[in-house]
Order: C-alpha cells, then structure tokens, then sequence
C-alpha cells in the first residue's frame, strides 16, 4: 500500500501577512517563495547544489550520524543585509532541553552561497515580509543549512521534539526529499490544543511560523530503498539580538 503525504494548506502571496498574523503560521509554496524573494524560481532552485557534501553535525547527544549542517548569522537593517563574524549556535536550556545550553560551532556557510545575489534577496524578502508585521530596527538572523539522511536507518529532523526556538519567527523551507518516507511536519499552537500535520514536498516551498504561537517538529524519516535523504534550509529571525551563551567564546 502506498501511503501519500499530506497536502499543506497553501497560503497565497497578498494573504501571507494577514494569514501569519491570525493563524500564526502560513505554507507557501516555490512559486510564492520566489515572488517574496523577487527572483525567479530557478534561481533558487540553483542554490539546491550547495547542500552537497554538508560536514556532520558532532554534537547530537542520541549519537546519531544523520544530521549534516552549516550555519551562518545576518543583520537586517532596513533594506541592508549584513554577514556577521562567524558565530557559534546558541539555545537555552528552556528551548532546546537536548542541546541546549552548549555553544555549538558549525562549520559557516560556503563563500558561493553567501555571495549569491538569490540567496541574499531570499533573506532580504522573508524580512520584508515580516516588516509588515513587526516593525523593526534591526533582525538578527540565523541561516542553517540541514541534510538530514538515513545512514543508520533513520534519520531525525528535530531529535530534541516538539519545540519552540525562542526568536520571533521561524521558516522551514523544504529543498528536497529522495528516496524517503516519513518527514512529516507538524505544528501546534503553543496555547492551546489545535495542531495540524502534513508534508512538504515541493522543493522550495515554506513552513513560516510565529515562534512565539506555534511549536513545531518533524517527523523522523526511513529509506524507502537502499539509502535517502531530505535537505532544509532553516532561517530563524529574532528582533532582540542574537541568542548567545552568558559565556559567550570566540573562535
């Protein structure tokens, strides 16, 4: 038997703003990703091969293999985006009880991604949208760059579980799933019982949720042959700096 992933509700481009500030969250999908990022899809699309040959994750707790990322950090002020030096990824305790409370060093993003003129104008747009809902000086953004594959049979999207990431909003984009089943996302309103699930499968297409209403995970994914994998692109904006350990070291 085949079992087919669950179609997202999609949200148009003129609905997003009122949409993400009702429900908390919206689902978008390429075509709409790239009208916000004021390129073509097939720019996008191109950034795709920069998720090869990501270096392993060394700090999950479970001892897993799975994880592959790279991370980098921006200011946005008005319409100018800044690369920040690079920094470690830090969560307290409170939102993240695996990996919290440990600064943690990924190797940053390649020179040919952070220079290309689609990826900033993605960053750039993703802000201006939220602009339109909170007015701000400044966003601190984090860039994280995710395979997740099923090297030991099962790979782990969100080993930590359900959780909020403790910044203003949160967007998942989905770049591609190959040879896998499972993956399946699924958020929850932080103050009450409402929860939706369903799977992204249009490469980029976006989960972007107000990190203050919803909670959020995915499922774990298996091989649906010999070997698979999916890739994200996780861009988290936060109006109120950066999270830094109390202790914060430079690298």
């Amino acid at each position: 038997m085949t079992i087919l992933p669950l179609t997202p509700p999609l949200t148009p481009t003129k609905e997003l703003t009122q949409a993400l500030r009702t429900d908390g969250f919206v689902v978008a999908s390429a075509e709409t990703v790239a009208e916000l990022a004021h390129v073509p899809l097939v720019s996008l699309q191109e950034l795709s091969q920069y998720w090869e040959g990501l270096p392993r994750d060394p700090y999950l707790k479970d001892g897993g293999r799975y994880r592959f990322r790279r991370h980098a950090s921006y200011e946005m002020k008005g319409n100018a985006l800044s690369l920040v030096p690079h920094r470690a990824h830090w969560q307290s305790l409170d939102y993240n009880a695996l990996h919290g409370g440990i600064e943690r060093w990924f190797e940053p993003v390649q020179n040919p991604l952070i220079n290309s003129s689609a990826w900033q104008s993605l960053l750039l747009g993703l802000g201006q949208l939220l602009n339109g809902l909170k007015p701000v000086n400044t966003w601190f953004i984090e860039a994280h760059q995710f395979r997740i594959d099923t090297t030991d049979g099962i790979g782990r999207p969100t080993p930590e579980g359900a959780h909020r990431d403790g910044v203003d909003f949160v967007a998942v984009f989905l770049l591609d799933r190959v040879g896998i089943k499972g993956g399946e996302t699924r958020i929850f309103d932080a103050h009450g019982s409402a929860g939706l699930r369903f799977t992204l499968s249009q490469p980029w297409s976006l989960l972007l949720m107000n990190d203050e209403k919803m909670i959020h995970e995915s499922t774990p994914i298996q091989p649906s042959g010999n070997y698979g994998y999916r890739d994200t692109l996780v861009l988290t904006y936060r109006s109120s700096g950066f999270q830094d350990s109390p202790n914060r070291s430079q690298q």
